[in-house]
């Protein structure tokens, strides 16, 4: 379930821009990346810290028309989304790892209290790490259950983001033909739409594991302004800025409802199931044209487009928490292994 929710959250957790730092909050854990790697460190119940990096290579890099305007941000948002997919992955896979090992643990334990004669003949064990099998079992149901979660979460953004609104707002219009104009109908599935994204950002923040991932998300906010800002990655340091970050995916979720409606508008069809299709097949360019809005705002603070961004600014006040050190410092570790291999690489960062 955890899983599956964060899933659901993948596009406010995480930041998309391939040029600068930046990172996502994962189950009990923060990733990190930078231009040319990426690294993941994750807090077992024990308090062990499993951290994992590996380099990166940019796609506008090798294909030039990846970095036109537009296209550029439907490239990084799929690659940033696709690269989140595989943090929550690794993230999954520790902490069922950590709960198989206790389970094991329990188990081994019960036996051996209800072994009251040990058996003549005993066959000597082959030789296996523990830990390495509950990881490959731990692998083997992340894989299925990462699957089944992904199908899930397409059939609700499309029911809930796309399918529901529609249909609340063809069914208002017949109700009341003063809602049928193409202005105000678009006004309306709007409205809805972001009634329904703002109900489920909140109502998944009362979860107590939820709530911990909004807390890691805070922790990758923080981080990344210390780093921005030239201060030393300390948790002192860190812990003193602010949890709110013009480049978060929150913003830029934000971005895409209100332009999507703008959009909308200039769409002529006026059947259900025509407008139910034109609203997946604008999807592209809409995430393309909000990715150069947030790009823009972000480096002119005062411009109007960065008023186009506040809402996203003040929804942070749910999907960010501030952390506790212990995340913090999780987060803290996560980017000094990017940077680390992000010198390997010699990539070259470009602060906003």
């Amino acid at each position: 379930m955890r899983f599956l929710v964060a899933v659901q959250l993948l596009p406010a957790l995480e930041s998309g821009e391939e040029t600068l730092v930046g990172g996502q909050a994962v189950l009990e854990g923060v990733m990190m990346r930078s231009p040319h790697a990426w690294a993941i460190a994750c807090r077992k119940p024990s308090g062990e810290v499993v951290t994992m990096s590996e380099p990166l290579e940019r796609p506008s890099e090798k294909h030039k028309w990846m970095a036109w305007p537009i296209v550029r941000g439907v490239m990084t948002l799929g690659y940033a989304m696709t690269l989140g997919y595989r943090a929550l992955r690794f993230s999954a896979n520790v902490a069922i790892e950590e709960v198989m090992q206790s389970d094991s643990a329990s188990k081994t334990n019960v036996e051996t209290a209800a072994s009251a004669v040990p058996p003549k003949r005993a066959e000597s064990p082959k030789p296996q790490s523990s830990r390495s099998q509950s990881r490959e079992k731990a692998a083997t149901i992340s894989g299925w259950l990462a699957a089944v979660n992904v199908i899930i979460s397409l059939a609700f953004f499309i029911f809930m983001y796309k399918y529901l609104p529609l249909l609340a707002a063809t069914e208002l219009k017949k109700a009341n033909p003063a809602l049928g104009g193409q202005i105000v109908f678009n006004l309306v599935d709007g409205a809805i739409r972001l009634i329904l994204f703002l109900l489920f950002i909140w109502g998944v923040s009362l979860f107590p594991d939820i709530r911990r991932v909004y807390q890691y998300h805070g922790a990758e906010h923080k981080t990344v302004f210390a780093f921005e800002n030239g201060d030393p990655l300390e948790t002192a340091a860190v812990q003193k800025y602010s949890t709110f970050h013009p480049r978060c995916g929150t913003s830029f979720l934000m971005t895409v409802m209100l332009i999507s409606i703008g959009f909308y508008m200039l769409v002529p069809f006026t059947t259900f199931w025509a407008r139910f299709a034109s609203r997946i097949a604008l999807l592209p360019l809409i995430a393309g044209v909000s990715y150069e809005i947030i790009r823009f705002a972000a480096k002119h603070r005062g411009s109007l487009f960065a008023l186009m961004t506040a809402p996203g600014l003040w929804l942070q006040r749910i999907t960010t928490q501030p952390p506790s050190d212990e995340m913090a410092q999780c987060a803290i570790t996560a980017l000094d292994h990017a940077m680390v291999l992000e010198k390997q690489q010699g990539g070259e960062l470009v602060i906003a």
